[in-house]
């Protein structure tokens, strides 16, 4: 690491682009500060992971962090969708808002698609396009080639190639660039931990920026699907993007930093100090999760008859934290008078609370479960 060159610089006709160094080589860390702090974040990984096993049920609450992970990455980007949006159908989001909300609603199908094609899929440079495919499908970058890595020069920041931040390489080298990365990946002869891999696979994927759109988006979405794809985690439960969204500027002058200062050890410990709080935060979450679930047990037990479409309606709040009264009806097969009954049990709980203020077309909401993602 010490001898880390990042790449260098190749002057085109009127402007310079940054030509990356393969990664696929041999690795040596012996930092051992960076070794503390990466034992530490395996052990929390270990730690949310063993937890994400033994919660029953985790599949209904992953959606929410799926749905989380989404908004946050798609507003580094500058997408603006809060969670009450995001959870929304489209036809209920407002039309100034909706190129927003299908945004987010895209990562969220990029997210599960992949993490279900990896059982058929290794993690590869197939995997990347089809997920940059279902990302970029009907929305605003649909016509930048969704699924294929670029056939021009593209740039970071500025109006303008000559006033950028930064211009990754050219477009030709592109495929062998990706191709170096999914050899790096799969090499199981030289031996390099985990998550420095992913770190530095992430890294290396902004720096390529294969696509003409979307790359943030895709990159931070690898971070999930290599951990998952490696049985690091037996269930994709760690999303980095609330980290990165949170301390965005380090976040990209940490990337910039590798490129012009070699500095790898730098961003491996922005990112592992991401692992560690993130696994943390996600542990605190479902932890909270399981106290709420325990509460609304107690409560529902007390409505005797009526306890097993309570049930039926909790289960879909944990998944989708907004219902109305057709939905409730729909879900447990009640007449209306019959939802609104039970909706004025669950408001009675707190468990559900009116969030529109009129009369008609009442929605409400799951806000104590909510607030855990906002």
């Amino acid at each position: 690491m010490k001898d880390f060159q990042a790449g260098r610089l190749v002057q085109r006709a009127h402007y310079k682009s940054f030509q990356p160094n393969p990664v696929h080589r041999a690795w040596v860390v012996d930092d051992m500060a960076l070794l503390h702090l990466l034992g530490q974040a395996d052990r929390e990984l270990g730690r949310l992971d063993m937890y994400s096993e033994y919660i029953p049920n985790i599949d209904l609450f992953i959606r929410m962090h799926v749905l989380k992970e989404a908004r946050q990455s798609s507003r580094i980007e500058g997408t603006q969708t809060t969670m009450e949006e995001a959870l929304l159908d489209r036809e209920d989001v407002a039309l100034e808002r909706r190129d927003d909300w299908e945004e987010v609603q895209n990562y969220v199908a990029a997210m599960n698609t992949a993490v279900d094609r990896l059982q058929s899929l290794p993690f590869s440079a197939r995997l990347i396009r089809e997920t940059h495919k279902t990302l970029m499908q009907g929305v605003r970058g649909k016509h930048k080639q969704p699924g294929k890595f670029r056939r021009s020069q593209n740039w970071i920041g500025g109006a303008s190639i000559d006033d950028a931040v930064f211009v990754p390489p050219m477009h030709e080298s592109v495929a062998e660039l990706i191709g170096d990365i999914e050899k790096f990946v799969h090499d199981e002869h030289q031996h390099f931990p985990g998550l420095l891999k992913i770190a530095l696979v992430h890294y290396q994927f902004e720096t390529i920026h294969p696509f003409l759109d979307g790359n943030g988006r895709v990159g931070r979405l690898l971070i999930t699907l290599y951990l998952v794809s490696r049985g690091i985690l037996k269930r994709p439960v760690l999303y980095l993007s609330d980290f990165f969204e949170r301390n965005r500027q380090l976040y990209y002058d940490n990337l910039m930093r590798v490129r012009e200062k070699n500095d790898l050890l730098q961003w491996f410990r922005f990112f592992l100090v991401g692992v560690i709080e993130t696994a943390k935060n996600s542990i605190e979450t479902f932890d909270n999760i399981l106290k709420l679930q325990k509460q609304v047990e107690a409560q529902l037990q007390t409505l005797g008859s009526r306890a097993a479409n309570a049930q039926k309606v909790m289960c879909y709040l944990y998944q989708r934290p907004l219902i109305n009264a057709a939905k409730v009806g729909e879900v447990t097969d009640m007449s209306p008078a019959s939802a609104y009954k039970l909706i004025a049990d669950l408001e009675r709980f707190g468990i559900l609370k009116e969030i529109t203020g009129g009369k008609r077309g009442k929605a409400y909401a799951f806000e104590a479960y909510l607030n855990l993602f906002r």
